[in-house]
């Protein structure tokens, strides 16, 4: 398994091909769903063979945005299948990073260990400090492609349903971020109580 050579070729297709209207789905976001993923699995002990297989999953798991804004992780799975047995992996391992891609799609749907660190890295930012800057983020992209254009009063309502709908999976993203995920929440209803 080449994932050095997978990572390095997937990440040059994103930093040159990505719309550069996508300002959440970015090289940026990738980069820190396996900055995120890599903590998350030291956390949990994961072994370093489902650790490479992690790492891939989310180098490639928006790379179908390249394709498609709707269904990207579908097309996210086709590009893993096309491109990964170029860099070594054979079905099985190309299969599981597959089946990770896929429970990103929301609802996430997670059910083992690496599936639910994948999911948990993806939304990692909701309980930091920097959430507003990346969601509003998140905002300009759907209002700059038409995906959901909306006032900034519906989006904080939009904000506060995902964060109270929204669970950590892993025992250490709830450490980690459950706690301030919550002061996040707590902002974001102040702000649609006091916008009536």
């Amino acid at each position: 398994m080449n994932y050095e050579g997978a990572k390095k070729y997937i990440l040059n297709k994103l930093e040159k091909e990505l719309d550069p209207r996508l300002t959440y789905h970015s090289l940026s976001h990738t980069l820190d769903v396996l900055e995120s993923a890599i903590r998350l699995a030291e956390l949990e002990k994961l072994p370093a063979k489902d650790v490479m297989l992690l790492k891939t999953a989310c180098l490639f798991h928006d790379s179908g945005m390249l394709v498609t804004y709707k269904g990207h992780e579908e097309a996210s799975i086709e590009i893993c299948r096309q491109t990964l047995p170029a860099f070594n992996y054979n079905e099985e391992d190309t299969k599981k990073v597959c089946l990770m891609i896929r429970t990103t799609k929301l609802p996430q749907g997670a059910i083992d260990i690496n599936e639910k660190i994948l999911c948990d890295a993806d939304l990692d930012y909701l309980g930091r400090p920097d959430f507003f800057m990346i969601a509003h983020r998140l905002k300009y992209e759907w209002d700059v492609l038409d995906i959901i254009p909306t006032t900034l009063q519906k989006w904080y309502q939009i904000q506060r349903d995902f964060l109270l709908n929204h669970r950590y999976f892993t025992a250490s993203a709830i450490n980690l971020r459950q706690a301030f995920k919550m002061e996040n929440l707590k902002q974001i209803e102040f702000i649609c109580n006091h916008e009536k």
